[in-house]
């Protein structure tokens, strides 16, 4: 018998004496509390991502649309990044006014060849003022949740408003929970060892994001 079979059967006699016309699960939860903190309207909702995200050490960047390449090419110029990783689908206008080699999100691409990329961009699933989160999906523009995981310095591009929510609840209907989510509040931290904090360790050193406003 496999661990699996075992997990399974555990579970089976576990719900062997549920009645079957038991309520389901979001039946039986009441879900009344609040969906978001006070009242805001679209601009200071994204003002109070944009606060969050610097309260986590992540650098918050604003421009129009028209603006972006220019504004992506200088963050990398100012990097002193030689490559950047690619989603499949990321809009390639986004990085038309840079010059850095573009690496693509192979599926065969090891950790160690990853972690030689001096930067990457992507884009976002939702973006979350309350707490200053960006979550990311796996979707084309965003590519495989290593490549946001190993390289030093992610770029992280928000459209505003439409990817920008007020709350965790109202972030929840936006995402599909069998897609591989990826919650990114600041860059990478840990205060494990004597409270001290420690950059980079399990994922970018250096998070930047850019909210562009459509």
């Amino acid at each position: 018998m496999s661990s699996r079979e075992r997990i399974l059967g555990r579970v089976r006699r576990a719900l062997a004496d549920v009645p079957p016309d038991e309520p389901s699960y979001d039946a039986a939860v009441t879900r009344d509390y609040l969906t978001e903190h006070g009242d805001r309207d679209v601009a200071r909702t994204v003002e109070l991502l944009a606060e969050n995200l610097a309260d986590y050490r992540a650098i918050v960047h604003r421009c129009a649309a028209a603006g972006l390449p220019a504004l992506l090419a200088r963050l990398l110029t100012e990097r002193g990044a030689g490559s950047v990783l690619v989603p499949p689908g990321l809009d390639e206008g986004w990085l038309a006014g840079s010059e850095v080699r573009r690496v693509a999100d192979r599926a065969e691409s090891t950790a160690q060849e990853l972690d030689r990329v001096d930067s990457v961009v992507t884009g976002c699933a939702v973006a979350i003022a309350e707490t200053g989160t960006i979550v990311l999906d796996g979707s084309p523009d965003q590519g495989r949740r290593r490549i946001t995981l190993v390289p030093d310095h992610h770029i992280c591009v928000v459209r505003v408003p439409e990817q920008v929510v007020a709350s965790v609840p109202l972030a929840m209907p936006r995402l599909d929970p069998l897609r591989p989510l990826t919650w990114i509040s600041g860059p990478s931290a840990t205060s494990d060892i004597e409270l001290d904090r420690v950059e980079g360790v399990h994922g970018p050193r250096v998070l930047e994001v850019v909210l562009v406003d459509q």
